[in-house]
């Protein structure tokens, strides 16, 4: 077995800690002997399946410990697991398992029917008992009870997760054994983990940052407890009930979270308990970091900035929260990060150029994607400028991110937009990102806002705004407040306002710009 795979910490956890409690959702508890037993049995099952090595099974169910127990199952055999979120539509599931050929779904009674509308002619197995000749976990744990054994490839291909992003089909990156097990190690290394913590489960698996949950706990003996937000109510009483040490977030929990409207915060004394708070995946305001300071007052607070091509490239380090809140951190352990020019030059500070990530925690590529793949993933030759490659090796891969970001004086990184949104107007590139922070700041009352370009023959591409608000502002009152922010060529051109902004249907942290975009042009 290799050390390498994510199968070697469940092991080692259900040896030396069998009767510590793994899995905690609500009254269900499952200790690590258990888990490793449930997983085992789930693991047999696929196994007598004979699919071929690297066949790949799907997981579309809610999330609770039975999914957590099918994850860990199929990282137990040699098949490659492909989450999917239950957010997405038929039509999304269908052209996932048409992309990467899935052979069997993992599944549950809510979303069978979702499965036999694509009419999936491979196997299906459900959590919960369904009939119709379908086999369920009930039975699997009944009458699966022989020994289970295996051995894992590091190397070999473990996760495909796919992002469904604004516009064109979506890509499914392949993640290995190893990378997993490298991003549960850093990540424990940073943060200080260890097995007193409670993590807090609130994140979704259908992507690394919510699976890298699961992995933490395995490989800190510590305890996962699973929790879906649904009001801050019930989440507030997740964290005091399962004693909660380690809290994952989302920018957009953390604003559900102290949504005044839905639910009149607790006493802060409450969650001592919580020392940290990490966040990923989106831009965290400094009202997030007071409000979240205000209540968690023990907890350290981590900003985080990962990559869809590896698992993540900086932190920022807790004592700098409040001194720079904007930007990104510094890079990971085992990361080198550079910011080049066109040209391949070495950014001077605070020039804006292109973020290259070079070292640990790169993902295999793109699945069925050799373009996608080409694109990000490089030869480290186009480093050549900036780093000495000794003995004129320029086989090793760096990620070519895509990210626009540029570097302080004293080595900190800060986010300015992504390649693909960057606007290029009046002969200006305009990031969307700097004017909606812009927004963010200074004019509150707007509740959310999309910045993006739209053809225009006379300046190449228009600064189009679109926001939602509590009710429509005068396009005056929000001209004048960025003008004291913003140079000229930044102002939007033309600015919309909506009682809502649609969003990515498998990021409710992301706004639909593609979909603004073809409602204002009249497609």
């Amino acid at each position: 077995m290799s050390i390498n795979c994510i199968r070697t910490l469940l092991e080692s956890a259900a040896l030396s800690h069998p009767d510590k409690i793994a899995l905690t959702q609500d009254a269900r508890k499952l200790n690590y002997a258990e888990l490793l037993d449930r997983v085992n049995q789930v693991a047999l099952y696929l196994k007598e399946l004979d699919l071929p090595k690297g066949a790949r099974v799907g997981l579309y169910a809610k999330k609770d410990v039975s999914q957590v127990i099918a994850i860990l199952a199929i990282l137990s055999t040699d098949y490659i697991l492909v989450p999917l979120t239950r957010l997405l539509k038929p039509e999304q599931v269908q052209y996932i398992i048409g992309d990467c050929e899935i052979q069997c779904i993992i599944t549950d009674k809510l979303k069978l029917e979702s499965i036999e509308e694509v009419n999936f002619d491979g196997h299906i197995v459900s959590i919960e008992t369904v009939g119709k000749d379908i086999p369920s976990f009930e039975e699997i744990f009944k009458y699966y009870n022989k020994p289970y054994q295996c051995d894992i490839n590091g190397h070999d291909n473990a996760v495909i997760t796919y992002s469904f992003g604004l516009t064109g089909t979506p890509k499914g990156i392949v993640i290995s054994h190893r990378n997993l097990i490298d991003s549960a190690r850093v990540v424990s290394q940073y943060l200080n983990l260890n097995e007193q913590d409670v993590i807090s489960g609130l994140l979704i698996f259908n992507l690394d940052y919510g699976l890298n949950q699961i992995f933490c706990s395995l490989l800190n003996k510590a305890t996962l407890a699973l929790h879906g937000f649904i009001l801050p109510g019930d989440f507030f009483n997740h964290l005091v009930n399962d004693q909660v040490t380690v809290l994952p977030l989302m920018p957009v929990n953390i604003s559900q979270m102290f949504d005044e409207d839905l639910y009149t915060q607790p006493g802060a004394e409450l969650f001592d308990k919580v020392r940290i708070i990490t966040s990923s995946g989106g831009n965290v305001t400094e009202r997030m970091i007071d409000d979240c300071a205000k209540t968690f007052r023990n907890a350290s607070f981590y900003s985080m900035h990962g990559l869809t091509e590896a698992f993540r490239s900086t932190y920022l380090d807790p004592s700098q929260i409040k001194i720079r809140p904007d930007s990104i951190g510094k890079a990971i352990p085992d990361v080198e990060l550079y910011v080049i020019n066109e040209d391949g030059q070495a950014c001077a500070p605070r020039e804006v150029g292109e973020l290259i990530h070079r070292g640990s925690y790169i993902y295999r590529g793109f699945w069925n994607a050799p373009e996608d793949t080409a694109e990000r993933f490089k030869s480290v030759d186009i480093l050549k400028n900036v780093v000495d490659l000794q003995g004129q090796l320029a086989d090793e891969i760096v990620v070519a991110s895509g990210d626009y970001v540029y570097k302080d004086e004293e080595g900190y990184f800060y986010f300015v937009d992504r390649r693909d949104d960057m606007i290029k107007t009046s002969g200006f590139r305009v990031s969307p990102f700097e004017i909606e922070s812009v927004v963010e700041k200074n004019l509150p009352q707007i509740q959310q806002c999309a910045v993006f370009g739209m053809d225009n023959p006379l300046i190449e591409e228009e600064i189009v705004m679109v926001y939602s608000a509590a009710g429509e502002i005068s396009e005056k009152e929000i001209t004048f407040e960025l003008k004291k922010h913003l140079a000229s060529y930044m102002i939007p051109g033309r600015i919309v306002y909506r009682k809502s902004l649609p969003l990515v249907q498998s990021d409710r942290n992301q706004i639909n710009k593609e979909e603004l975009k073809q409602e204002l042009s009249g497609a």
